[in-house]
């Protein structure tokens, strides 16, 4: 509970700050750009991949990573700001900036980055993945035998499925699918029918892979491979007999991936099954070409898809180095990756006989992804599923694999006549298709499946059951800040509770209701909900702070998170600094607040931490009068979580747990030195050197929880 005293004296004061204190923090001097903060975090994700100490085929992992969140930051942010551009939107956020300047800022940065990306790829990591026997054959390097072997290759798989488009009135540009590699082609002569033709558009197979390995009888290596991109540039001509071949490029149009669905409608599934099949074909918003790709091609290329030239980016390589992430995973070279890491399991999950409904009766557990195994939970749904006292189980379902087990228990149990509802958000992006597959199967199997709150996705992470135990009725509950995605809980870092408190399962029950039904907001007794308490609730735990720190009393503020980007929580933090608490936030990704201004934010710090594992965690920690607080969440500290989605926020009321939070989630990436980078108040993040006492948090957890075999 919140401590009553400091509450007191802060509705006794009313304000923070003196007279004489900064007290108008609207000036857009103190804010970072969301989109450009962004481009930050993606930086950090390069540095990664520029690190040579970590494990070569690691750093491609990196790099690749890199260039598939440059991918989805132009699909979605990048297509917002030109979708305000085009209804002539005036408005800016925080930080002061219009459109058609972060667009500007955007180019120039991603034109460096993507500069470096090349660079790196040609200059270091190709040729030490040579030097590993792992090659990628340019076409001046192929020797007469695997000339041969890429000509047969070419006329038996690709030949057959090539479709050659010829630009002409009867042909004009045709529609282009996203991110799919593309070549433009310009050809001089006469066709069959005696047509001048000038340009023609091959677009490749999406069934091939854009990597293809050499057989051993004409490798140069253990693993050579040549790329797709390569195999077509080489044969292209073939394609237009009798035309001679001026020249070939490739290239690729990222388009617009926001859905833009309707809220008052009468069937939410099919109005984004329909619009999933426009994606594809939306408004393009990037093209990347050859860097060899000459101006009057590239030109002609903008032209068709409505772009300008700050929407051009040419490349030094494949047009799309996530392709090459499949490296990572197929080459069988242990020494070249991050040593083997196995889960670990809490000790009073470490029996023979798991019975999770009598472990949880015996106190809370704590699971700490993917440091620790996420089978418990799994586990927990399939007692659920055939326990004949079990009368209802429901759960949210944000991203999930369709064919999972935690799916399969769900199915097993409504068959089994229990009550089974799934709340499933269909608009979880880039999961859409997979999430209306699931609804469909979840729906055939008897479960009453919910689509949350329209104008609200459902992004909490909760699981009920409902168990007869005697006479009674008791409420076992899972509490994450992560998916249930049994994949992603092996890279990425989460906690998790399973509880049967009394008051947790009642709150929790409440949610239900309140995605299930319609009525009037419950007040919960523990939790804080978006977009009821939580934002608010954070505010008051913050101005606490900040009233405690003014009495001259201990304050404390700890954080972690994905993003920080809501003003009103940012402005809070600000008081809160210039009343002295001392505030240490983690964010992993956007963070709009400005640490380190005299008057302003001169206690805040800000770190980012990365490294093996996706940082996930939501953490907030308050020390509350000495009544320390620790809470977990779903939500990030951004505007759509906090007043626009359905989150929870739980507080972790075991002492012992909720100090082995604060130990493993907070205070471990504050002593990281390894994977951390720093932020100015100039809005760059600077990487914090180790020294002599290196640290890392990642790997600490990894031997602490689970087994690093190195």
């Amino acid at each position: 509970m919140h401590n009553a005293a400091a509450a007191h004296k802060y509705e006794q004061t009313g304000t923070l700050l003196n007279a004489n204190d900064i007290t108008d923090l609207d000036s857009k001097e103190y804010y970072l750009n969301r989109d450009l903060s962004m481009l930050e975090f993606n930086r950090r994700v390069f540095e990664m991949a520029c690190d040579a100490e970590l494990p070569l085929l690691e750093r491609l992992r990196f790099l690749c990573i890199c260039t598939s969140n440059l991918d989805e930051f132009f699909e979605v942010r990048v297509a917002i700001q030109k979708r305000r551009i085009e209804v002539g939107s005036l408005r800016v956020g925080a930080d002061g900036l219009s459109a058609s300047e972060i667009l500007h800022a955007i180019h120039m940065q991603v034109s460096t980055l993507v500069a470096q990306q090349y660079s790196l790829l040609n200059k270091e990591l190709l040729p030490s993945m040579r030097e590993e026997d792992i090659c990628f054959l340019h076409r001046h390097e192929w020797d007469e035998a695997q000339q041969v072997w890429i000509r047969k290759f070419f006329k038996r798989e690709l030949l057959p499925v090539l479709t050659p488009i010829g630009l002409d009135p009867a042909h004009p540009f045709p529609r282009l699918l996203n991110k799919i590699l593309n070549f433009m082609v310009d050809l001089e002569g006469k066709d069959a029918f005696g047509r001048e033709s000038h340009y023609a558009i091959v677009q490749a197979p999406r069934s091939l892979s854009r990597m293809i390995r050499l057989p051993a009888d004409v490798a140069t290596s253990e693993h050579c491979y040549v790329f797709l991109s390569s195999i077509i540039h080489a044969h292209v001509g073939e394609l237009f007999p009798g035309m001679k071949t001026k020249c070939c490029h490739q290239f690729r149009i990222t388009r617009n991936s926001e859905l833009d669905v309707d809220d008052e409608l009468d069937d939410l599934k099919e109005a984004i099954a329909d619009e999933l099949l426009e994606r594809r074909y939306s408004q393009a918003v990037r093209l990347e070409v050859s860097n060899r790709c000459p101006a009057e091609l590239s030109d002609f290329l903008l032209k068709q898809f409505g772009l300008e030239h700050e929407d051009l980016y040419r490349v030094e390589g494949p047009v799309n180095l996530y392709r090459m992430a499949r490296i990572s995973d197929e080459v069988d070279r242990p020494d070249l990756k991050f040593p083997i890491f196995n889960q670990g399991m809490p000790a009073r999950l470490k029996v023979e006989d798991r019975d999770m409904f009598r472990i949880i009766r015996h106190g809370n557990v704590l699971l700490h992804h993917p440091y620790q195994r996420f089978d418990p939970v799994v586990d927990l749904l399939k007692q659920a599923s055939s326990d004949p006292n079990v009368l209802a189980i429901k759960q949210t379902l944000y991203r999930v694999v369709p064919e999972s087990p935690i799916v399969d228990a769900l199915v097993k149990a409504a068959r089994a006549n229990k009550e089974v509802v799934a709340v499933i958000e269909l608009r979880a992006r880039f999961n859409e298709e997979d999430n209306i597959g699931l609804a469909n199967r979840l729906s055939a199997a008897g479960v009453q499946v919910v689509y949350g709150v329209v104008g609200y996705k459902t992004h909490c992470k909760m699981i009920l059951i409902v168990r007869r135990e005697g006479r009674s009725m008791r409420r076992y509950v899972h509490l994450g800040t992560g998916n249930y995605h049994t994949i992603t809980t092996r890279f990425y870092t989460d906690f998790g509770i399973l509880s049967c408190d009394p008051e947790l399962g009642e709150d929790v029950h409440r949610v239900f209701q309140q995605l299930t039904g319609m009525g009037k907001v419950s007040k919960l007794k523990t939790m804080l909900q978006a977009p009821f308490s939580l934002h608010s609730g954070l505010i008051e735990r913050i101005n606490l702070e900040a009233a405690n720190a003014k009495a001259g009393n201990r304050s404390r503020i700890i954080a972690k998170m994905n993003g920080l980007e809501e003003p009103k929580i940012i402005q809070a933090l600000y008081r809160a600094s210039q009343a002295g608490v001392k505030i240490d936030l983690i964010v992993r990704g956007i963070c709009c607040l400005r640490p380190g201004i005299k008057g302003v934010s001169d206690n805040i710090r800000v770190r980012s931490v990365l490294g093996r594992f996706l940082e996930h965690t939501r953490v907030f920690y308050f020390y509350n009068g000495g009544e320390p607080e620790v809470l977990c969440a779903s939500a990030d500290w951004m505007n759509r979580n906090l007043l626009r989605r359905v989150e929870t926020c739980f507080p972790v009321r075991d002492k012992k747990l909720a100090n082995q939070i604060l130990k493993q989630g907070l205070r471990l990436y504050l002593a990281d030195n390894t994977g951390a980078w720093r932020l100015g108040k100039d809005g760059q993040y600077r990487r914090i050197r180790a020294g002599k006492n290196p640290k890392n948090a990642q790997n600490e957890l990894m031997h602490a929880l689970g087994k690093l075999i190195t």
